[in-house]
């Protein structure tokens, strides 16, 4: 069992030098074959928050408004503990047979990410020279890279 600082890569044939300064942080090690797909675009199924948490506009106690998505926006995806950066390739919303709108975009990442479809992510935007949490979603598909 390991705990909180726990080195992982000890006892391992893994290179000590990937291991040190938390470069490993988000990534997942395991042995070939039993690990999900690795993505380097993926569509994904959002919800933004109505307003931003933690940034007032002038004169108004209320956040400001978080406005939709837009193509070649860049984005910060969470995704487990890794963050990656992304570019927004393409958005769409659809309303589904209830009435309510199904929105979803394809996001390129910057680096590579191995996730399984369905996994939950967040969603941030610079504002302000800082990366502001906008949003939640679903992994729902991607372009998985070759091996």
């Amino acid at each position: 069992s390991s705990g909180i600082n726990a080195e992982y890569g000890v006892g391992t044939k893994i290179d000590p030098t990937l291991c040190i300064g938390d470069r490993l942080v988000g990534h997942v090690i395991g042995s070939e074959g039993s690990l999900p797909p690795i993505y380097t675009l993926i569509e994904i199924q959002y919800h933004l928050m109505r307003r931003l948490l933690g940034v007032r506009t002038e004169g108004k106690s209320k956040g400001a408004k978080v406005d939709n998505l837009s193509k070649n926006e860049v984005l910060l995806v969470n995704i487990g503990s890794l963050s990656a950066g992304g570019r927004v390739s393409a958005i769409r919303e659809t309303k589904n047979k209830h009435g309510a709108v199904d929105k979803r975009a394809k996001v390129i990442l910057t680096s590579a990410v191995c996730t399984d479809v369905g996994e939950k992510i967040a969603i941030s935007r610079k504002i302000n020279k800082h990366w502001r949490l906008i949003g939640w979603g679903t992994i729902k598909g991607g372009q998985k890279m070759a091996i």
